[in-house]
């Protein structure tokens, strides 16, 4: 099959990767983007129960992670230990879940019990499967080679997959008229389950680690050991491994750096539909307009990212990663400077800020895997610690997942939010006027104190060059 693919210059390992980008970008989107609004304008969830779900999110968000990397880097059980099969068998499990928020569990009505539990069922639930198998497409991505020209290539197929799935927003935008109509909403995220599901189920079919069926003799001894002292030996080596990766210096330095832009990342995709509602009038940008503007915050990033080949070629990721903290900085102070009434120009630096954080964000495994690589030589591994770098890296960067809404909501419900949610409902004036100034603040001060914070964070990293040196290891 490899040759065939090749015949239209389509490389297949890279292909087979990108496909659980793409089932993945299909569902990811419209979950992160569509829940908050969901839960707290349909379901009328109470404030206090949508922070007690996401204080419950927070710390299984955070612990899943590292629990999940150590058991697919140690298991000797083929559906954890192999990075295909646990993307083939977590894959429906994955999409299933993807599914609980949409379906109430019976007609709420205000401050109803039951759809905190509804949040918190969904967010942890999604959360574990997404975790289960995006762990081991990043393990993947490691693994899969150790030539910067190569994982440029996975990143290319994989910006192009995202490009793809990152639309359903925009579909989902224009199918249900931005949720309003939520019977053609509830169809479509069924459609998109059933399509993410075969997607992702591919990649645990043709996709392979290099590392699947390399065990050396002394692996064997190890292994041998470790069956004899299992428990004991199971929690030290945890300790030991997780020590390692955490006194790395360039692994602090990014934990630090991503955590600002997990957050980034919540706050738009979380806001953006709120933000954009209160501060853009229907006659100033209608609905299909504002339908395509969110589509485009998630399709415009992966066409950054593809056409930046030849800058992460030539210049690499850390000077890239470094030039968006400052032109992010810039941007929103430039926006605070002309204040909330041109429209127009508020409604292209919400866009353009999703662009460049998610497009940022995607070019993250490119460090992440080069402190891979600068472990495995350093502590002289059989095989690289890929799942639980990854997962040690999510449990102090996920809490930004839950952090960001819950403090936003409630600067917002400070402000009288909960009552005038319903821009369409009469409402009193003054309170409304200081709510959006409030939100205006939001807009552009966090994105600008973060990105100057991010950019002190990011400076030292020291990791600068592997864009131009030669593999760490050969590739087989």
């Amino acid at each position: 099959m490899a040759r065939q693919w090749m015949n239209f210059g389509i490389n297949h390992a890279a292909f087979a990767y990108a496909m659980t980008t793409l089932g993945s970008a299909m569902i990811n989107n419209i979950f992160s983007f569509y829940y908050v609004k969901l839960f707290l304008n349909k379901y009328n969830i109470s404030e206090g129960a949508f922070h007690q779900s996401q204080v419950v999110y927070m710390v299984w968000n955070a612990v899943n992670d590292p629990l999940f990397g150590f058991l697919q880097d140690n298991s000797r059980v083929p559906c954890c230990s192999q990075r295909r099969l646990s993307i083939l068998y977590g894959a429906p499990l994955y999409s299933l879940a993807f599914l609980i928020a949409w379906f109430p569990w019976r007609t709420y009505s205000p401050d109803d019990w039951l759809n905190g539990l509804h949040l918190t069922v969904a967010l942890c639930a999604f959360d574990a499967l997404l975790t289960f198998v995006l762990l081991a497409q990043c393990a993947l991505f490691a693994e899969i080679s150790s030539h910067h020209q190569n994982r440029l290539r996975l990143i290319k197929y994989s910006q192009v997959a995202s490009l793809i799935g990152s639309s359903s927003v925009l579909f989902c935008g224009m199918v249900s008229t931005n949720m309003e109509n939520f019977k053609a909403f509830q169809a479509f995220t069924v459609l998109i389950a059933v399509i993410s599901c075969i997607c992702m189920m591919y990649t645990g079919i043709y996709s392979e680690s290099r590392f699947d069926n390399k065990i050396s003799e002394s692996d064997v001894q190890v292994f041998a050991d470790q069956a004899a002292h299992k428990t004991a030996c199971s929690f030290s080596m945890l300790k030991a491994l997780t020590w390692q990766i955490l006194t790395n210096r360039d692994f602090q330095l990014f934990v630090i750096m991503n955590f600002f832009q997990v957050f980034m990342l919540a706050f738009f995709n979380n806001f953006t539909i709120i933000f954009t509602e209160h501060l853009i009038p229907p006659d100033a940008l209608p609905s299909l307009a504002k339908s395509f503007m969110y589509g485009a915050g998630f399709i415009l990033p992966q066409l950054l990212v593809l056409s930046s080949q030849s800058l992460l070629y030539s210049l690499g990721y850390y000077r890239i990663i470094l030039f968006i903290f400052v032109l992010e900085a810039g941007m929103a102070a430039l926006m605070f400077a002309l204040g909330p009434q041109h429209y127009y120009f508020l409604a292209f630096f919400l866009t353009i800020n999703m662009v460049l954080i998610q497009a940022a964000f995607s070019l993250f495994g490119l460090p992440l895997a080069d402190i891979i690589d600068m472990d495995l030589q350093k502590y002289k591994r059989s095989s690289p610690l890929s799942s639980m770098v990854f997962g040690t890296n999510a449990l102090f960067t996920k809490p930004a997942q839950s952090l960001a809404p819950m403090i936003v909501l409630n600067i917002l419900n400070h402000y009288g939010y909960e009552k005038l949610k319903d821009v369409g409902q009469e409402s009193n004036q003054s309170a409304l006027e200081s709510l959006h100034s409030v939100m205006f603040y939001l807009v552009c001060l966090v994105p600008m104190c973060v990105a100057i914070l991010q950019a002190l964070a990011w400076r030292p990293f020291s990791i600068r060059n592997s864009h131009t040196v030669d593999p760490k290891y050969i590739d087989t």
